[in-house]
């Protein structure tokens, strides 16, 4: 019977997908069962987000683990510093590589556990653990079970990144934001700005680059790569990394239709006051722009004023899921203003279902991976703004690969430039009411029902899943 371990990274935008592909794995064996590593902090989200698979086939084993001493910005708590155990909570990504380096202290108990487990009646069958846990593959190789990696990334991002870096793309090339033809993909032009300071020559210090070389070998070695994508929405790009890459690449996903859109349960509970926002502006017949920039994305106060001036003086109906701190101060009285016709939410917000809200036809979005493929499901299409780590790569597959999408444009033509409110303004109107609007919206319809076959029995990423699954029980064999 395959027995299947997941490592989540702690931090929910790489968890949640994980957990998605545990109830895509449930649906296509049954009878599997699951062992989920994680911390005590964490352990609870997990425990909840899963409690729809039997308890009988599921074990969640939360290691100890000291996570990294951070300054306390909680006024009710009277100490200096705290331990967080969750990337969520960290004060700024400058403490990222820390983090990540704190959770080897996991390793001799991941693998004293892994080891009784497997001198069992049901061992472990194969370890699916995100990538920035580089050090579960020591422990994997040694007691030789197959690991598989989870990165948060498609294949277009994969492929590019290690094509530029194989091919020495930007060797010699001064400019951060000269566009380079990328070798055997024509028409396929990036610069340096597209990637993460660790592509483009020495890391921004010695722990990036000791993170950068820790995580490569690691996934060199591992037994494969499941991505949440659909071979359909980037077949060649998934073919040119099965040819020329190591390990194989299964596009088993979207991940998040393993679970409905949530706006079922949201009617029967409490409806949220955005919910009831959103269907408002349906009975009125109202187009609304939904805008969120995920959790870790760095904004300045500057920045924060011209994107509200922006959508202020654009005229559409928006929902604006804010969640940066100091916000409030910054935009003061911009709330007051476009009350009319706006809404900006600070709580929590279930993304999907705004998403699928038939009123909702347009995403302002950072580009992180699980909101543009959630818009894909949705069939919305993006209005592209990355700021950090692949999220260029992600808004340049969207727009000039898949057309499901505009960019926002830099007030500099710099690829990671500042963008002034009348940019800002005229390319939402151009998303939500002109003529390349209507056809990238067209796009994204046809592309979401592809997503939501994809998934379905016999679809690409059913038999995708299928094939891996069964490769693994004959190996059991």
């Amino acid at each position: 019977m395959l027995h299947i371990a997941m490592f989540p990274f702690m931090s929910k935008g790489h968890t949640i997908p994980q957990l998605h592909l545990a109830k895509l794995i449930h649906r296509h064996r049954p009878n599997a069962t699951f062992t989920v590593f994680t911390t005590p902090s964490n352990e609870p989200f997990i425990s909840t987000s899963l409690s729809s698979l039997p308890p009988s086939i599921l074990t969640i084993i939360a290691l100890p683990f000291q996570g990294i001493k951070v300054d306390n910005k909680l006024d009710e708590l009277k100490v200096d510093q705290i331990s967080v155990e969750n990337t969520d909570q960290l004060p700024s990504m400058s403490f990222f590589h820390s983090f990540v380096f704190a959770t080897e202290s996991m390793q001799p108990l991941f693998e004293s556990t892994i080891e009784e487990i497997q001198k069992g009646e049901n061992p472990i069958t194969f370890l699916i653990c995100d990538f920035f846990l580089f050090w579960t593959s020591n422990v994997t190789s040694k007691l030789n079970i197959p690991r598989f990696y989870f990165s948060g990334m498609n294949v277009y991002a994969h492929t590019m990144s290690a094509l530029v870096h194989e091919k020495k793309v930007f060797d010699g090339v001064e400019s951060m934001d000269e566009a380079v033809q990328v070798p055997d993909f024509n028409g396929i032009s990036l610069t340096k700005n597209d990637f993460d300071s660790s592509f483009n020559g020495p890391a921004a210090n010695e722990i990036a680059n000791d993170f950068v070389m820790k995580v490569a070998l690691a996934c060199s070695t591992s037994y494969g790569l499941v991505v949440n994508s659909f071979e359909e929405m980037e077949s060649q790009f998934l073919r040119y990394w099965n040819a020329n890459f190591h390990p194989k690449s299964w596009c088993v996903g979207p991940f998040c239709l393993a679970e409905n859109p949530k706006s079922d349960e949201l009617s029967k509970a409490k409806t949220p006051l955005w919910m009831k926002w959103l269907n408002e502006r349906k009975e009125e017949g109202k187009q609304v722009l939904y805008v969120a920039f995920g959790t870790q994305a760095q904004i300045t106060n500057e920045q924060l004023k011209e994107m509200a001036l922006g959508l202020e003086k654009s005229g559409v109906d928006f929902l604006w899921a804010l969640r940066i701190k100091k916000a409030q101060g910054v935009i003061e009285g911009f709330e007051e203003r476009v009350k009319e016709r706006g809404l900006v939410v600070r709580d929590w917000v279930e993304q999907r279902a705004i998403l699928e809200h038939e009123s909702v036809q347009g995403f302002l979005s950072h580009c992180g991976w699980n909101s543009t493929i959630e818009s894909i499901c949705g069939g919305v299409p993006i209005l592209a703004w990355p700021m950090m780590a692949e999220q260029h790569l992600n808004a340049r597959l969207v727009v000039e690969e898949m057309k499901v999408g505009l960019r926002v444009e830099t007030c500099d033509g710099k690829v990671r430039g500042f963008v002034k409110w009348e940019g800002l303004s005229k390319i939402v109107n151009e998303l939500m009411k002109g003529d390349a609007g209507k056809e990238v919206r067209k796009n994204s319809r046809e592309c979401s029902l592809v997503a939501k076959k994809a998934v379905q029995e016999g679809g690409s990423s059913w038999v995708s899943l299928e094939k891996l699954l069964n490769e693994l029980e004959d190996g059991m064999n």
